[in-house]
């Protein structure tokens, strides 16, 4: 991923835990997820553990994929649960995702369960996520029969099924999105083992409270600031779809207690009504913009910083530049970024190489080397103001030919109306749109209600709206306004709602 910086080896990354760094699905950046090839590539680049999700084929073996369906991450459609194990044999999970993975299989938890690493000691933690209640007998027996044992966490989000896996031996981790009291309570009286929420998760009243009596853990966290912050409290274990980025940033915890990420790379807004018309309908912009380095270390520092493309086109003027950081010291490194791509996806990358004499760190913290790779997402976010006049949003023009879709929105009250105005020449259409955390689908109409206090959140909120019907060849389609649809991996950042700005 960072051609020209030739530092993926880099010595300071290799801090263990606390806490354990998991692979979310393996690493879902940079090969299809769920797949051998993500776990492995995960472990290649020196997390300590995977975390992936399993599901039943019609024939009851346990195979990990993460949706119901089997349509968005393979090249067969239909539920997981209706095909039979030879039919699985047969579909491949990898093409989808790039031409080298073309023939990836569906593995078997009994294949996951056989990974192994070289880069540490000993087989790799697991964190098992269970989609369907009725799975706990067959993990408990596979993990059984593994010899030598595996350490293994196993994740749900009900409670049955956590009680479940406790009373069959296992080590179960209750999941949710946000620590509460009521799961604070559950999971002492219940001894449940662990207990792991989501992105903020922890920054609740609950989250602040006693949990020594389970193992802290994190789902999901990739925000550069989240890392340093969970890596300093005491946190067992965490998961993430960015290994590198965690991995520096418990490095950072562990070398430079208290110190902030030394990359910040505000967010790029894209105001749609400020483009040409011809480019309205484009994932696009031009920002003169700047990225803050900061040396996180006691001593002086060389930083080499880069921009890094995994999606799109771009022009790049002003990067990369070396420059030296005396300690505690921050540069404001300006430079130009313009370009884009058709379709919402990964963002661009602000990558700094931090290197330091090997000398320049004393008794225990010396690391060969000298070396850290640091990197931070540059979100492109588009903007709609929510107020009382109608608003058109302009969808995005995906595919050449794409004819033009719009969406009215409007604010009503305390809710935010959604009114379908041009679907775009799609067949049975009808609404769907993110606010905050969740996707909400509707008909022409969608009313959607605004979180307490919207109007003092001037950085607004996540939000994103699309159409989603049949183009003219029958198949579904969706034509989206910004990034954050479908739910998931690789879809893009989601824009944001924004309170009309108080004169």
């Amino acid at each position: 991923m960072y051609e020209g910086l030739d530092a993926l080896e880099v010595s300071g990354a290799e801090v263990d835990g606390p806490p354990l760094i998991l692979g979310h699905r393996g690493a879902p950046r940079e090969a299809p997820e769920n797949t051998l090839a993500s776990l492995r590539r995960a472990l290649e680049l020196g997390v300590d553990g995977v975390e992936y999700d399993v599901r039943a084929a019609a024939s009851g073996d346990l195979v990990l994929m993460h949706d119901e369906r089997l349509d968005r991450t393979t090249d067969a459609s239909g539920r997981v649960g209706d095909v039979d194990l030879r039919e699985l044999f047969s579909i491949d999970a990898g093409g989808w995702f790039g031409r080298r993975f073309d023939g990836e299989g569906i593995p078997m938890l009994d294949e996951a369960l056989q990974l192994s690493t070289e880069h540490r000691d000993g087989a790799p933690f697991h964190m098992i996520e269970l989609k369907e209640p009725s799975l706990v007998g067959g993990v408990a027996r596979l993990l059984a029969e593994r010899r030598p044992p595996v350490a293994a966490r196993v994740a749900s989000f009900r409670r049955d099924v956590c009680l479940d896996a406790r009373d069959a031996g296992l080590r179960a981790m209750l999941l949710s999105d946000v620590a509460t009291e009521d799961d604070r309570r559950f999971v002492r009286d219940e001894r449940i083992a662990a207990y792991g929420v989501g992105p903020g998760g922890w920054r609740t009243g609950a989250g602040a409270e006693d949990w020594s009596f389970t193992e802290a853990w994190a789902w999901s966290i990739d925000d550069p600031d989240e890392l340093v912050e969970l890596c300093a409290r005491p946190l067992f274990g965490l998961n993430t779809n960015e290994p590198h980025r965690a991995l520096a940033a418990r490095a950072l915890a562990h070398l430079a207690p208290g110190a902030p990420y030394p990359v910040d790379a505000p967010e790029l807004y894209v105001d749609p009504a400020a483009l040409p018309s011809r480019e309205r309908g484009e994932w696009v912009g031009a920002w003169t913009t700047s990225v803050g380095v900061t040396n996180p270390f006691p001593h002086p520092v060389s930083a080499r910083v880069a921009v890094f493309v995994p999606q799109g086109a771009f022009e790049i003027d002003g990067l990369p530049r070396i420059v030296d950081l005396e300690p505690g010291e921050r540069r404001d490194l300006e430079f130009r970024l313009s370009g884009g791509a058709r379709h919402p996806g990964p963002d661009p990358l602000v990558g700094v190489l931090l290197t330091w004499d090997q000398g320049a760190l004393r008794g225990d913290a010396v690391r060969a080397g000298g070396r850290l790779l640091f990197d931070a997402p540059r979100r492109r976010r588009r903007v709609a103001t929510a107020d009382g006049l109608a608003r058109r949003l302009e969808m995005l023009v995906e595919r050449s030919g794409d004819p033009r879709a719009t969406v009215s929105l409007r604010r009503a009250g305390r809710d935010v109306v959604l009114s379908l105005e041009d679907p775009g020449g799609l067949a049975d259409p009808h609404l769907v749109a993110r606010l905050g955390r969740e996707v909400a689908r509707g008909g022409r109409g969608l009313r959607l209600p605004l979180p307490d206090g919207f109007d003092d959140i001037p950085v607004g909120v996540p939000f994103t709206c699309g159409i989603e019907g049949r183009d003219r060849a029958g198949r579904p389609t969706l034509r989206r306004w910004s990034g954050g649809l479908p739910a998931g991996l690789g879809h893009g950042s989601p824009g944001l709602l924004v309170p009309l700005a108080r004169g």
